[in-house]
């Protein structure tokens, strides 16, 4: 039967739904996109229950349409200030070194891992494996197979305020839909524009949303830091329209058809006229002033990502240099800005790597990097179909209350290792 994934991205400007599949080639086929202006989404937090549940229905909709398929079960993205991360130590003793550690072991060590105090009103989403100690010898990717008798590891825990969750489930199911996976968005982003090679050299994505920056730094395969800056691309629209003295969609349309993250490189003379309100004269803004309104708060945006690369200690082992996606990705100089100030090279990540042949053009844009990367969650694990992954046994496990599949068998982490690190471990947990 056809492996067909579903992600819904409930973000602050916009909710888009992507409907995928994988061609013979092992790439992502976009069968169909739905998308609807958020309105009821401030920050990557749910504001507004019915505009967001209308909002997700419209996206779906479109999305049916144009891909035919029946749509009832989805990946939704998690992100939000009330984000939280943080490494906890965890160790298990085994009955005997003559055994070897098995699947069952390194799944014990991280179930406890969802045992630990955390902060009243949070909840554990993702549990990722960082590197494991067997009887003391550290710095293991693996220890499956191997003897020991002390099992350890060091985990990067992330947490989400509970209301935050049960409110995008309950927008999700009110539109009746049922959510599989919940993904906080920077790991979704990650697997679209990120290659293992920039992974294993040390890279650090930046994904500028409507509301909020994420941020997801990757060093020797393994996701080291999370964190989510609470501005975006309309804390800027908010600027232009008050320095500019213009209305929010202008504003919009300024920053996106004439913006610039670099002041220097705009135009002294350029002009662009503004319609005026009822019989009024039109606007004329100038363009040099507009980039230097832009280039003040992408600093500061700029600056806050320096920090926390700094405060995670991994600034000087991201060889892969910095990854910007997101649609404030697509601002005017914003790689040469990014460069000048952090010292790091710097790309703008585009979701093409893992997409082929597909019926909808314009998911190529980085704005579309979490929806993509929503849908290739779905797919871990399935393109090993034809080896031993899934001739394991299938087992239905109980997570958030919803219906989970397990995986058991010999080689199971070795493959989701393979594919992310642990990024997603705790979805073939039972919790």
């Amino acid at each position: 039967m056809e492996e067909i994934i579903v992600g819904l991205d409930i973000g602050t400007t916009k909710i888009c739904c992507i409907v995928g599949r994988k061609n013979d080639f092992g790439k992502l086929e976009v069968l169909g996109m739905g998308k609807a202006v958020s309105d009821g989404v401030i920050r990557g937090i749910v504001t507004n229950i019915d505009k967001t549940i209308n909002a997700i229905k419209k996206a779906v909709s479109e999305a049916e349409e144009q891909s035919g398929v029946q749509i009832g079960v989805v990946n939704v993205g998690i992100a939000g200030q009330h984000i939280k991360s943080s490494i906890h130590h965890g160790s298990i003793t085994r009955d005997s070194s003559d055994d070897e550690i098995t699947i069952e072991d390194v799944n014990r060590l991280t179930n406890d891992m969802y045992r630990i105090v955390i902060p009243p009103g949070s909840e554990i989403i993702h549990v990722m494996p960082q590197d494991y100690i067997v009887d003391y010898e550290a710095g293991i990717k693996d220890p499956v197979g191997m003897s020991g008798v002390r099992l350890e590891a060091d985990f990067h825990v992330i947490t989400a305020q509970t209301n935050a969750i049960q409110n995008i489930n309950k927008c999700v199911e009110r539109a009746g839909l049922e959510v599989d996976n919940l993904v906080l968005e920077p790991l979704a982003s990650s697997l679209s524009v990120l290659s293992d090679e920039e992974k294993e050299a040390g890279v650090c994505l930046v994904d500028i949303g409507g509301g909020t920056t994420d941020i997801a730094i990757f060093h020797e395969n393994v996701i080291r830091h999370t964190s989510v800056i609470p501005f975006g691309g309309n804390i800027i629209t908010s600027d232009i329209k008050d320095g500019c003295n213009v209305l929010n969609h202008q504003a919009e349309l300024l920053k996106t058809k004439f913006g610039q993250a670099l002041a220097e490189m705009a135009n002294d003379n350029e002009i662009v006229s503004i319609p005026g309100l009822k019989n009024r004269e039109p606007k004329e803004i100038s363009i040099k002033n507009l980039s230097r309104i832009i280039e003040a708060r992408m600093e500061e945006i700029i600056e806050m990502v320096h920090t926390k690369i700094i405060t995670s200690g991994y600034e000087h082992k991201l060889a892969g240099g910095i990854v910007i996606t997101g649609g404030g990705s697509q601002l005017v100089s914003i790689k040469q800005l990014f460069e000048y100030m952090t010292g790091l090279d710097a790309r703008i990540g585009f979701p093409n790597e893992h997409l082929g042949k597909s019926k909808v053009d314009i998911i190529k844009s980085p704005m579309y990097a979490t929806s993509v990367g929503l849908v290739l969650c779905g797919f871990m694990g399935l393109d090993d179909r034809d080896n031993r992954f899934f001739e394991t046994e299938r087992i239905g496990v109980s997570y958030n209350g919803k219906k989970k599949f397990a995986v058991k068998g010999d080689n199971v982490w070795k493959k989701v290792s393979e594919k992310l690190k642990g990024i997603l471990i705790d979805d073939f947990e039972e919790r």
